[in-house]
């Protein structure tokens, strides 16, 4: 049945989401303006390392932002504030962009570093507030949506994109500013809306024990008095638990050791959503295609067909996820990208080489026949298919669900942010894997998804429909409900008596002062 407060936080879900925008606009605003001549004429074409530099610079911003100054913004000021910070150093990183001197790419790159920072702030903050705000029985469903809205960011840029390109001539060097500048129009929105929308109320128990403030909030985003007050006890549950047991600092990530175990699994999870392939050819995909199609234009169509397939293809993830969980998407996924990751190289090596000729009859380089192109394009495209709803969305939703409370914000931001490290990494020598390697260098590709099915399907347990306060004893540790139930010396600690186990103002440390039965451990 459909509810104001369920259409409510729907809404706020998606706000939040809108930071992942962010992220997939300038990914593609990238791979766009690198094959722009006017952009190219504007930084006296830069090229090999230097080009490389100014995308990895991007990713250098963003590794430092998730792992040392996201979490702490967002534990601190609130997750509304977290990505309003993150939006409103997007918008002043898009104006360095845009508007950077001529010949002066380092203008131009420090702008990138800033774009990384801002968005390393949103991407932490936003999928912690969607999984503290929604329910875990449709939890999965609407964190798909912050795939998705990658996929839009792209979606937008490059229809972007294509357009100025359609008017190259008239608009000159604008052709490509557009397109950087158009980039500010998201978080402006997020930035406007943000003070109307609840804060967490885990943020709210976390700091202070602010009850009322927690239940306000809940309360506009569950149906009943009873839905509220029973999350409002498991909240504060878990987190005395965490707080008087465990360590309410970050200091967790190391005492704990089912929280060690949840790092080093996603971070290989996060690792390996960049080297199954998407990463590079998201960054890279023009300069593969430049060496079939010399048109721009046409490169630019297919770009922005990629982007349109890649909503589409997203959206299979909000069916699927809370339906057959995790596990399902990311082993499913896996095998069907290192299967489009075989078919490519090998339609490469099947297929004749075409030399390509200087005006002086001399030959410069290999290419193949359009029919090739389209096949090695519509492998891609169905490679897309696979991984959107699976290493794209999936990875997200399980990363923001895994961590309890105490480490969250700091946990999932320094997470993530190893897609950047990933990428960063393999993105300075990919150019070069490619062009001593060719289509070949997809074989690579296909041996990491296969590995990468067989590590999901051995170590990665299924977290569909639990909630985030159980989620440690998935991982071997504590149920935080529990344990903190009896902290708190609640009769049933799932189930709360309304008016009267959520009743009072006293600080959570006070809990320090009530006696604690001999046998709680961790």
């Amino acid at each position: 049945m459909v509810t104001k407060s369920r259409v409510y936080n729907w809404y706020i879900a998606l706000l939040a989401a809108g930071c992942m925008v962010l992220y997939g606009y300038d990914a593609a605003v990238f791979n766009a303006v690198q094959t722009n001549k006017h952009w190219l004429d504007w930084f006296n074409t830069p090229k090999g390392n230097l080009l490389g530099l100014v995308n990895t610079t991007y990713s250098i911003g963003a590794i430092v932002s998730g792992w040392f100054l996201a979490g702490p913004t967002a534990d601190y000021f609130g997750r509304r504030w977290g990505m309003g910070i993150g939006c409103f150093i997007t918008v002043i990183a898009t104006l360095v962009q845009t508007f950077s001197p001529r010949h002066g790419l380092g203008v131009f790159i420090f702008g990138r570093v800033l774009i990384g920072i801002g968005q390393g702030m949103a991407l932490t903050a936003g999928p912690v507030f969607i999984g503290e705000l929604t329910p875990p029985e449709i939890r999965g469903k609407v964190m798909s949506f912050w795939q998705l809205f990658y996929s839009v960011g792209s979606f937008i840029a490059y229809w972007v994109n294509y357009a100025c390109g359609k008017h190259k001539e008239s608009l000159g060097h604008w052709d490509w500013k557009m397109v950087v500048m158009f980039q500010m129009l998201v978080p402006l929105i997020i930035i406007v809306q943000l003070p109307f929308v609840p804060e967490s109320p885990r943020w709210y128990i976390q700091h202070g024990d602010r009850i009322e403030d927690a239940r306000a909030s809940l309360r506009r985003v569950r149906d009943t008095e009873q839905e509220v007050e029973d999350e409002l006890l498991g909240i504060r549950e878990a987190i005395i638990f965490e707080k008087e047991v465990i360590s309410g600092s970050y200091l967790a990530l190391w005492k704990d050791v089912s929280v060690r175990k949840r790092m080093g699994l996603a971070f290989i999870v996060n690792v390996g959503q960049q080297l199954s392939g998407q990463g590079t050819l998201n960054s890279y995909s023009s300069l593969i295609y430049k060496q079939i199609w010399p048109s721009s234009d046409t490169i630019n169509l297919i770009n922005a067909l990629n982007a349109t397939c890649g909503i589409l293809f997203t959206l299979n993830a909000t069916w699927t996820v809370d339906r057959f969980g995790r596990k399902f998407l990311f082993i499913g996924g896996a095998i069907g990208m290192a299967i489009c990751m075989l078919i490519v190289p090998m339609i490469g090596l099947e297929t004749p080489n075409i030399a390509v000729k200087s005006a002086a009859g001399k030959i410069t380089g290999y290419t193949k026949t359009e029919p090739v192109g389209i096949a090695i394009v519509a492998m891609l495209f169905l490679f897309i298919f696979f991984y959107k709803p699976s290493w794209g969305a999936t990875t997200w939703i399980w990363t923001s669900e895994i961590f309890s409370m105490n480490v969250r914000t700091q946990a999932v931001g320094m997470c993530t942010q190893m897609q950047n490290v990933a990428q960063c990494v393999f993105n300075q020598f990919f150019p070069i894997f490619y062009a001593n390697c060719g289509l070949k260098s997809f074989f690579f590709f296909m041996t990491t998804n296969i590995c990468l099915a067989i590590f999901v399907w051995r170590l990665i347990p299924e977290t569909k429909s639990v909630a985030l306060e159980e989620i440690d004893v998935l991982f071997g540790g504590a149920n935080h409900t529990e344990k903190g139930g009896d902290l708190l010396h609640v009769e049933d600690p799932h189930r709360a008596h309304v008016g009267v186990d959520n009743v009072g103002l006293e600080e959570i440390s006070s809990a320090a002062a009530r006696p604690v039965a001999h046998e709680l451990k961790i």
